[in-house]
């Protein structure tokens, strides 16, 4: 499927699972159908399963626009509690559509408590009390991670999926890779058959210097690694250290959700000579998220002037994370838009494209540890191997037995639409918003 028809078909109302291979454009598509929403004056709740990946939407975790918080459960007093919320009571009253992107990191019991919880908000037996709901991800990449070891299963396995009549939008085309040998290896392991010439061209990465004028970041599993790293390296440096403290306003549960979720550190330590990653897309300035570069030196208001890996100079001046609701501003951070990049997490790359990289996967310990990390970088020649243990290729058996299914089912729904008449189509999709309207005025 494409992203044009899958955008039809999202058009037209249906709840839809929208998934597809690392680079497929799955949240360039998600942001398309949210600007389509706004523009027609329709309500969206834009979340995500993690903070992270609700910044690449601008939107909140499900968890806080849900109001659920990190519960595991909901008790009667629980679901009374969350009712009494005024900002809760008034979100539910306005939203119609709702987006939760990165779904694989989100536990099937999470998402029933967030369908009981949208029920009794909008008094409506129907799945998610009547909202069109949109789930975005892939069950290849990082599975949920929960304390309760009884709670990691997907979310299609929750009592919701079976309810929502769920449409499967799975894209097909590629926007991330383009080395076609590259890709062939990353649709291997999201097969669980990788050949013995992959792997071979794989392990012929394994420590091998990349050649590049910048150092490329590092994708480590562990934090501690991480930090340790990027410390170290700046340490290194013997230049003046400038400092760049992040300014917040509004209310401090959701200041601290965009803190939480915001890849720019608190307080941000550089020197000239520092590696560093843009966190935010800024296509006007010519970087996005992911892109990497070098501090060489500071204007005259102090801001960071990075030179990118592709030649480009760009000033790094302060870039702000919101949330709105009705265009009415709720909480904002500002911070200038960089990170150390000598090292970053594999969860933490989730959703980031990056020029360079050097991975280490010995001391994977999840099922689509491997796939993420590998699949952040364009080609084979943009990545060095620095270790790999056996459970770093591995994908989940049980991904990988319904992924044929969510393909058959991706196939149906592409005949469907293409069934439909081009005329019914638009007066359908035309019906849809329509109706979304008259609920809001009335």
């Amino acid at each position: 499927m494409t992203q044009e028809e899958a955008f039809d078909i999202l058009k037209l109302g249906y709840n839809v699972y929208l998934t597809g291979a690392a680079g497929s454009g799955k949240t360039y598509l998600l942001n398309e159908y949210i600007g389509y929403l706004q523009k027609n004056g329709v309500e969206v709740g834009v979340t995500a399963s993690t903070g992270i990946a609700a910044t690449h939407l601008d939107g909140l975790t499900i968890h806080s626009w849900s109001g659920i918080g990190i519960k595991d459960k909901l008790e009667d007093d629980d679901i009374s509690n969350i009712l009494l919320k005024p900002y809760l009571q008034e979100r539910f009253a306005n939203t119609k559509v709702l987006v939760i992107d990165e779904i694989s990191m989100l536990q099937a019991s999470r998402l029933d408590m967030v369908n009981k919880i949208c029920k009794v908000f909008k008094n409506s037996d129907a799945p998610f009390g009547g909202l069109q709901v949109i789930l975005c991800g892939d069950f290849f990449q990082l599975p949920p991670v929960s304390k309760n070891s009884d709670d990691n299963s997907f979310v299609d396995k929750s009592q919701s999926w079976q309810e929502m009549d769920v449409k499967i939008c799975y894209l097909e085309e590629q926007y991330r890779q383009e080395d076609s040998r590259f890709l062939q290896i990353l649709n291997e392991i999201r097969q669980n058959d990788v050949s013995v010439e992959s792997l071979r061209l794989l392990m012929s990465r394994l420590n091998k210097k990349l050649e590049a004028k910048i150092t490329p970041t590092k994708l480590y599993t562990h934090n501690v690694d991480v930090d340790g790293l990027n410390y170290f390296e700046l340490d290194k440096i013997k230049e003046e250290s400038r400092a760049y403290e992040m300014t917040s306003w509004g209310e401090q549960t959701l200041v601290d959700n965009l803190k939480k979720g915001c890849l720019a550190p608190e307080k941000l330590i550089l020197k000239k000579g520092a590696l560093v990653m843009f966190v935010k897309n800024n296509f006007n300035q010519g970087y996005v998220n992911g892109t990497l570069g070098k501090i060489i030196g500071f204007d005259e208001e102090g801001f960071p002037v990075v030179k990118t890996t592709s030649g480009l100079k760009a000033v790094a001046k302060p870039a702000s994370w919101k949330i709105e609701e009705k265009d009415v501003l709720k909480a904002e951070i500002s911070q200038v838009p960089l990170r150390l990049a000598w090292a970053i997490t594999i969860h933490k790359s989730q959703g980031m494209s990056l020029d360079l990289a050097e991975i280490d996967l010995s001391k994977s310990f999840a099922h689509g540890m491997g796939y993420v990390a590998l699949s952040r970088v364009r080609s084979l020649s943009s990545m060095k191997l620095m270790g790999v243990n056996k459970i770093a290729l591995q994908v989940d058996e049980t991904v990988l037995e319904s992924d044929q299914t969510l393909r058959n089912l991706s196939t149906q729904a592409l005949i469907e639409l293409r069934n439909l008449k081009p005329q019914d189509r638009l007066d359908k999709q035309k019906e849809f918003i329509e109706n979304l309207r008259q609920v809001m005025y009335n």
